[in-house]
């Protein structure tokens, strides 16, 4: 299962290399939504530092959803997928490896360049370390979700509304945790740990779940 999983991995890793525009653009959504703020609301420094750790998890939520509504529709245009629920192997590992692609391709990018963010928005060395473990954490959970959301809606018309409706708000929690564990980090008022271990609660519960319910979604719809 392990070589039908790196096999499918490496397949949507190469085809989105083929279509750099579509990885690129999330990217630069992330780093032009993170720039603007600070042209809205003043160059001060303390203000900065506190909407710094909110902006860049609600830049990194929206940069995510960009690339949810093709995840699985190219598969599902071309055939592809209807010969993924055909094959012996389980439909939920299939679907891991794909969500896998995703994140490597949207979220793995912005954690490496939150450093970037950390410094626009003058953020502590200890807030900007703290915002890259928490994306880390966090960002796959949206992968995950999301997921759930874009086989609930393929193949339908407006389908990219209706996921933006129906992920949102699954999406909250990841969001308020994942933006408060930077936050106490910034004004060193507590401890961050709570915040962390429950981004890893997230994080492994999706991991279990989330795969086994969008390969059900992904049934349904087909059906």
């Amino acid at each position: 299962m392990l070589k039908v999983f790196w096999r499918v991995l490496t397949r949507d890793l190469l085809l989105a290399m083929r279509r750099r525009t579509d990885v690129l653009t999330t990217l630069f959504f992330f780093v032009i939504v993170v720039s603007l703020f600070p042209l809205g609301v003043g160059t001060e420094r303390q203000v900065l530092r506190v909407l710094g750790p909110g902006v860049a998890w609600v830049a990194a939520l929206l940069a995510s959803m960009l690339a949810l509504e093709r995840l699985f529709a190219a598969d599902y245009e071309d055939g592809t997928l209807e010969q993924m629920l055909l094959t012996a192997q389980p439909l939920a590992l299939l679907v891991l490896a794909k969500v896998t692609a995703h994140w490597l391709l949207t979220g793995l990018p912005l954690v490496l360049i939150a450093p970037l963010v950390g410094m626009q928005y003058h953020l502590s060395d200890a807030a900007i370390g703290m915002m890259m473990l928490a994306l880390l954490l966090g960002t796959p959970v949206l992968s995950l979700i999301g997921a759930i959301g874009a086989a609930l809606t393929l193949g339908l018309r407006g389908g990219g509304i209706l996921l933006s409706l129906l992920i949102l708000p699954l999406y909250i929690p990841v969001l308020v945790y994942g933006a408060g564990a930077v936050e106490v980090s910034a004004v060193e008022v507590a401890d961050a740990q709570p915040y962390l271990m429950l981004l890893s609660a997230f994080l492994l519960s999706s991991l279990v779940l989330a795969p086994l319910a969008a390969s059900a979604a992904l049934r349904i719809s087909i059906e």
